[in-house]
């Protein structure tokens, strides 16, 4: 049977209809291609030799372009702002001109379906005007594989390398992306957040350490386990990661994370992650209303609301603090960037510094 491709767009305005999603087909689609992620990589080291097919391989090597670009698309002189540098339209605009060559590489790929494709492709990367990235982007990458598993240009087989190899070489790239241009995080959920933009390496990485011997969720506190078991555990590098960046003790920059170390076991950890991502990420309007449905992942569920009623000339609803597109929020490499740099600090009407300075 054919199936009718269509290009992804947003479809949910509402409560009501946020309400359906998460009792619709593709709500459970996602909610189980992430737990069949997740179940992939228990006691799962990076490191691990994973089986590699060609469609795995043709995927990184789409990977490894998007990382030229960026290497080929260095940030604009912008001293005068810690927020996104516009470089990062120019290396947006230059993935949309690429995405459709590139996926033309992928081995069985169904061309007619690549306009669906590199839509969710292309928001994975941040979003062009705002300059932000959250885990609505992280997101749209999650529903890319989808797509790519269910046009099988990779197999139920390949689920690990999907992880550690594909996922986790987006997150890397992603983290040079977040460096270079300073993205902001969207949302502004900040200090409240696991992370300033992403979610799901933290879920990932509590599944790798489900099951093991010594290592603790409390052993985030200790640098030198954290730095050696960094390169074998998603977890442990994000944790790294922020601590490269924010100077403060975790405790105060994290207090989320923080928090969660207290717990005993990764099982806990893990089965807690997946529990939060069904409630702050896809049981959330301010990210939801941005999701894009397709044919791959339809929308199923009520109409919007009338027009009179949606959000005054954005096309969404803001709920509570809208934060969706809230309070643009400094990066915290430009933080970082300021305090290494003290006769350089930024000054200026409405330049205010941010906690972990």
């Amino acid at each position: 049977m054919s199936i009718t491709f269509e290009i992804p767009g947003k479809r949910i305005l509402s409560s009501a209809q946020l309400t359906a999603f998460q009792s619709s087909a593709t709500y459970n689609t996602i909610t189980s291609y992430i737990e069949v992620l997740n179940a992939s990589v228990v006691g799962v080291r990076l490191t691990d030799v994973c089986s590699e097919s060609l469609g795995i391989n043709a995927i990184i090597r789409l990977l490894d372009q998007i990382e030229q670009l960026v290497h080929e698309t260095p940030p604009v002189e912008n001293k005068a702002s810690r927020f996104g540098n516009p470089a990062f339209r120019s290396f947006y605009d230059k993935v949309q001109t690429l995405a459709p060559s590139l996926h033309a590489d992928l081995p069985g790929l169904d061309q007619n379906a690549t306009p669906e494709l590199t839509t969710y492709f292309l928001e994975a990367w941040g979003n062009r005007e705002r300059i932000d990235y959250g885990s609505g982007m992280e997101l749209n990458f999650i529903c890319w594989l989808i797509c790519l598993d269910r046009l099988q240009v990779v197999s139920a087989s390949e689920h690990t390398a999907l992880v550690t190899r594909v996922f986790w070489r987006y997150i890397q790239i992603m983290r040079l992306l977040q460096s270079t241009y300073w993205l902001e995080p969207a949302g502004s959920h900040g200090v409240w957040g696991l992370d300033d933009y992403h979610f799901l390496p933290f879920l990932f990485g509590s599944a790798q350490l489900r099951g093991h011997k010594f290592v603790r969720p409390k052993a985030i506190h200790d640098p030198e386990i954290v730095d050696e078991l960094s390169k074998d555990y998603m977890y442990f590098s994000c944790i790294k990661f922020i601590n490269s960046i924010k100077t403060a003790s975790l405790r105060w920059h994290s207090p989320m994370l923080d928090d969660i170390s207290a717990v005993k076991t990764w099982e806990k950890v893990n089965s807690g992650m997946i529990k939060m991502y069904q409630a702050e990420v896809l049981g959330k309007l301010p990210v939801i209303q941005h999701f894009l449905f397709g044919s791959i992942l339809p929308y199923e569920g009520p109409p919007p609301p009338p027009s009179g009623e949606s959000h005054h000339g954005d096309g969404h609803v803001h709920e509570g603090w809208g934060d969706c597109c809230g309070i643009p929020v400094p990066s915290a490499f430009a933080a970082a960037q300021q305090e290494r740099e003290p006769g350089k600090r930024i000054e200026g009407p409405g330049i205010r510094p941010v906690p972990f300075d």
